[in-house]
């Protein structure tokens, strides 16, 4: 009986060695972020084709994009593992805390993750291979590398990543320049700083410490808002212009307008009571609000 109990043990112990270093990974390569890019990117496929997406095409989109974002994300951590270890907020990361030996094989893997999939769709379908490479140079060589540490407007060209993943989606179906497409790549653009300038109020004091010009450590909370707003309502007015796609119509439209009266009404209360937990719901309010819009899009077009 004891041998039993023995075995059983261990082979508890292997399975929390797996979770562990699963959810190592999982931090290092930043599954959270690349789960929301791959959402966008299905999103520009679903406009782009107009319909449901052949699923050998999303497939192709899953895997090759999420490698290279995963690649991406990677080589954004290990690029900034000294300046993460100055904030509460990052401090913890596993490159951080040395729980990953032999950390020098990351920047090695993480290029190969973005190089593969650019290489291989280069054979196949040239403007997916440009906007996946396009996004990840954006992503680790023009935000991370040049502006992060210069400007504190770096997040403003940074969210052009993120508009990058959405025509990659499109160009997975062959129509990369779809009108929807477009204005959902919009969408994301204005979007990102509004989500990050309201994280950035929340993590204030750890971006002073790391010397990082995030915008809202110049400005006070209150003037950070006015900036947001102009984002918001920037996002807002491209997800409503959305719904005149006769696809989506009012089905989408209505929604969207609810949540984007939210987002409005929250990001005012950051202006008129500002502080850092209206700055965290808005934070909070903004992820809720660009998934949301994305599954309108998805399941209004394979209703349709």
């Amino acid at each position: 009986m004891s041998e039993i109990i023995s075995s059983v043990d261990r082979n508890a112990e292997k399975d929390v060695t797996r979770l562990s270093q699963w959810r190592l990974l999982s931090v290092l390569f930043k599954t959270r972020v690349v789960g929301l890019l791959l959402l966008a990117a299905i999103g520009g496929a679903f406009l782009a084709e107009n319909g449901v997406p052949d699923w050998q095409n999303l497939v192709i989109l899953l895997v090759a994009g999420g490698l290279s974002a995963s690649g991406s994300g990677a080589l954004n951590e290990y690029i900034e593992k000294d300046s993460d270890a100055l904030m509460s907020r990052t401090r913890l990361r596993p490159l951080v805390v040395g729980t990953i030996e032999h950390p020098g094989w990351v920047p090695y893997v993480s290029v190969l993750m973005i190089a593969v999939p650019c290489l291989v769709m280069l054979q196949s379908n040239r403007p997916m291979a440009f906007f996946l490479f396009l996004g990840a140079f954006i992503y680790v060589g023009i935000y991370t590398f040049w502006l992060k540490s210069r400007t504190i407007l770096n997040i403003v060209v940074g969210g052009a990543a993120g508009s990058a993943a959405v025509l990659s989606g499109s160009a997975a179906i062959g129509v990369w320049n779809d009108p929807g497409a477009l204005v959902m790549a919009a969408l994301l653009f204005s979007w990102t700083p509004m989500h990050f300038w309201s994280l950035a109020i929340v993590c204030r004091d750890d971006y002073m410490m790391s010397d990082i010009p995030m915008l809202p450590v110049y400005l006070s909370i209150r003037q950070s808002g006015y900036w947001i707003m102009l984002h918001t309502i920037i996002t807002g007015l491209a997800a409503l212009s959305l719904g005149v796609i006769p696809i989506l119509g009012w089905f989408y439209f209505v929604p969207v307008l609810v949540m984007t009266l939210i987002l409005v009404i929250q990001n005012t209360r950051l202006i008129l009571y500002p502080s850092v937990s209206e700055a965290r719901k808005l934070f909070h309010t903004s992820n809720i609000y660009l998934a949301v819009i994305i599954l309108l899009i998805c399941i209004n077009i394979s209703l349709a």
